[in-house]
């Protein structure tokens, strides 16, 4: 990797008009429907009052495969997806154009044939307003990478789960199908689509993505934590612990406080943890 090169990359700015079917197509992505008949369900995926659901911040104005750029000098094909937040200062619409701004915070150097961390910043703002609507954060550990320096030289502490007894938790099924719908908002890596590319990255079929998994507890945390009142979600962190399998069943547990909730998820039947170090800050109802 040329550090130099990766701190000082520019990224242009990237619009995206939000559309109402790119708002729908998202929230089926991720499951929204599965209570059909419910107006909670309904007000994500029904253009008479929709409303955009809370994690699809994290996949609008996205910057393309900039780590392919050979003067970075980054082993991409290494790459995994190891952490995610969002903070949300203003709530999406439908109909409105938002622009997203990129940097590289910082690359945590674990070491020569250790890897690496890169934390990548996204601010996203209402074209017609300037208003900064929302911060995403992604962390990425880059597998083929490190030895070269960094600009610090340990990660930021993960958030810790409480060993407790969980105070509630919620199941959720994926469906068979929901890579393929997921892969229309945007992230057409065929790991997600094609049995021969999954299984020569090591997978028995196609993983679902991890941003959809991060969906799939977002709604658990707006159903269990926040009364489906998505305005009530502030924030919320995670780390990716392990792949899912498109119709695997999640459980996400709660641990709730006096500003938001600690969280985990688990795919059921292979009792694999597959989100941890999660908490979410939810505001008073």
């Amino acid at each position: 990797m040329n550090l130099d090169k990766v701190l000082t990359r520019q990224f242009p700015a990237t619009e995206h008009a939000l559309t109402p079917r790119d708002c729908m197509l998202y929230a089926l992505g991720v499951g929204v429907g599965e209570r059909s008949d419910a107006k909670e369900e309904l007000q994500f995926v029904y253009e008479d009052g929709l409303k955009v659901f809370p994690a699809m911040v994290n996949v609008i104005s996205h910057p393309g495969a900039w780590v392919k750029d050979p003067e970075l000098g980054i082993d991409w094909v290494k790459i995994l997806h190891g952490e995610q937040s969002f903070t949300i200062h203003k709530a999406l619409l439908p109909g409105e154009t938002y622009i997203g701004t990129y940097r590289v915070t910082d690359v945590v150097d674990k070491g020569a044939g250790k890897g690496a961390m890169l934390y990548l910043e996204k601010t996203l703002s209402e074209k017609t307003s300037g208003d900064v609507v929302s911060t995403v954060t992604s962390t990425y550990v880059m597998r083929g990478d490190g030895g070269f320096g960094g600009t610090t030289e340990s990660a930021p502490p993960l958030h810790i789960v409480p060993e407790t007894p969980a105070d509630d938790s919620i199941s959720l099924a994926t469906l068979p199908q929901s890579g393929l719908i997921y892969r229309l908002s945007g992230d057409y890596n065929p790991i997600h689509a094609s049995p021969e590319v999954a299984r020569q990255a090591g997978f028995e079929r196609p993983i679902l993505h991890g941003l959809c998994t991060m969906g799939v507890a977002t709604r658990a945390i707006l159903h269990g934590c926040c009364s489906d009142q998505p305005e009530r979600l502030r924030s919320l962190k995670l780390r990716f612990s392990a792949p899912v399998y498109p119709g695997e069943t999640i459980l996400t547990e709660f641990w709730q406080d006096s500003s938001g909730v600690s969280f985990r998820s688990t795919a059921v039947d292979r009792k694999v943890i597959v989100l941890n170090n999660g908490y979410a800050e939810i505001a008073a109802a």
